[in-house]
C-alpha cells in the first residue's frame, strides 16, 4: 500500500522551502526508507517521534550547518515503505532497522538524535551497537524512562477495538492536532510551523502511517500504560556506555523534568539541557536546539 498524495505533497512542499531533497535508501528487504541530508561534517542520524515524521526535524539541519544531517522516516512513516515486525521482538526490530539505514548510508558510526519514539529506538541502539554511535541525543522526554506517562489518548489508541473505533470515527483537522499537541505542552508552539501542522494532519489521514503508529503503539503499551518490558531500568541506563545529552523541556508531561535530572544522575556522563518547553523542544526553541546539537556533534571528532 503507497501512502497518500497528500504526504508526497507535504514533502515536495516543506523540502523545497527548505532547499533540501529526499531519497529512498534500500533495506536488504528491499522495503524503501526514506531519508533527507542536509550538510558536509560528523554525521547524525535523526529519528522521529511517534505521529509524526522527519519533517518535525526539518527546522534543525539548517541552523547547523556544521554537520552531515541524515533526516529517516521511521518504517510507515513519512515516506518509508512500512515494515512489519513479530509481536514480542520490537526492540529487535528496532535495531536492525538502524543498523540497515547506517548499512545504506555507507556510515560506520553516527552520533544519532532521537524524539520521543524515536529516543526509545535511539537508546536500544546505543545499548545493542556502542560501536557504532559517536554520541546519543535525546531530544525531549524518552517516554519509557522511568517515571514516563503515557498520555490517555495514546493507550486508547493503543487499546485494540477502541483504537481501530477511533480511526475509524474520527476525521483528523488541524484543530484535533492543536488539542493533541496541548496534551504535550505544545499547543502554542505547533502553529509556530504551519507547514508542520499540515503534515501532521496528512499523516494521520494515511492509512499507512496510522497503522504503523498503532502496531507501534501497541507494542509500546496497553490501556494501563507502557508495558514493563518496554521500560529502560536502572541497569540499562548504567551500562549506557556512548556519550548522552539530554534536551529536555521544563514543562514535559510525558518524563517530567524532577525524573529527567534523576535519569542524568544515573547515565554515565550524561549532560541534561533545559528549555521553557513541552515535549517537543525544537518547535519553541530551533536555534538553541541546533546549537546544543552542533556543539555535542563537534566535540565528539
Amino acid at each position: 500500500m503507497a501512502h497518500t498524495p497528500a504526504i508526497d505533497l507535504a514533502y515536495q512542499t516543506m523540502l523545497s522551502a527548505a532547499g533540501a531533497q529526499g531519497r529512498l535508501v534500500r533495506r536488504p528487504s528491499g522495503r524503501g526508507v526514506h531519508v533527507t541530508t542536509f550538510g558536509e561534517g560528523p554525521p547524525v542520524v535523526h529519528l522521529h517521534g511517534t505521529n509524526t515524521s522527519s519533517l518535525s526535524h526539518l527546522m534543525l539541519p539548517a541552523r547547523s550547518p556544521g554537520i552531515s544531517s541524515y533526516l529517516v522516516d521511521r518504517p510507515g512513516c513519512g515516506l518509508s515503505d512500512p515494515e512489519p515486525f513479530q509481536p514480542g521482538r520490537f526492540r529487535e526490530h528496532a535495531v536492525d532497522f538502524v543498523d540497515d539505514v547506517l548499512d545504506a548510508l555507507d556510515l560506520e558510526s553516527a552520533v544519532l538524535v532521537g524524539a520521543s519514539g524515536g529516543g526509545i529506538w535511539a537508546t536500544w541502539y546505543a545499548l545493542a551497537r556502542p560501536e557504532r554511535v559517536r554520541g546519543l541525543v535525546m531530544l525531549g522526554s524518552v517516554p519509557t524512562l522511568a517515571g514516563g506517562r503515557a498520555p490517555i489518548p495514546l493507550r486508547l489508541a493503543a487499546t485494540p477495538g477502541i483504537g481501530d473505533l477511533m480511526v475509524r470515527a474520527v476525521r483528523p483537522s488541524r484543530r484535533m492536532l492543536v488539542r493533541m499537541m496541548a496534551s504535550v505542552g505544545e499547543a502554542e508552539t505547533i502553529v509556530r510551523h504551519p507547514a508542520l501542522l499540515d503534515s501532521l494532519v496528512a499523516g494521520a489521514r494515511d492509512p499507512v502511517a496510522v497503522r504503523a503508529n498503532l502496531a507501534e503503539l501497541r507494542a509500546l503499551m496497553t490501556w494501563r500504560g507502557f508495558r514493563p518490558s518496554m521500560r529502560f531500568g536502572h541497569d540499562d541506563l548504567r551500562r549506557l556506555s556512548v556519550p548522552t545529552l539530554m534536551i529536555w523541556g521544563d514543562r514535559d508531561p510525558v518524563v517530567p523534568l524532577a525524573q529527567a535530572h534523576a535519569v542524568a544522575v544515573e547515565i554515565p556522563g550524561a549532560r541534561l539541557e533545559v528549555l521553557a518547553a513541552g515535549h517537543v523542544p525544537q518547535l519553541g526553541h530551533p536555534d538553541r536546539v541546533s546549537a546544543l546539537l552542533e556543539e555535542f556533534v563537534l566535540s565528539r571528532r
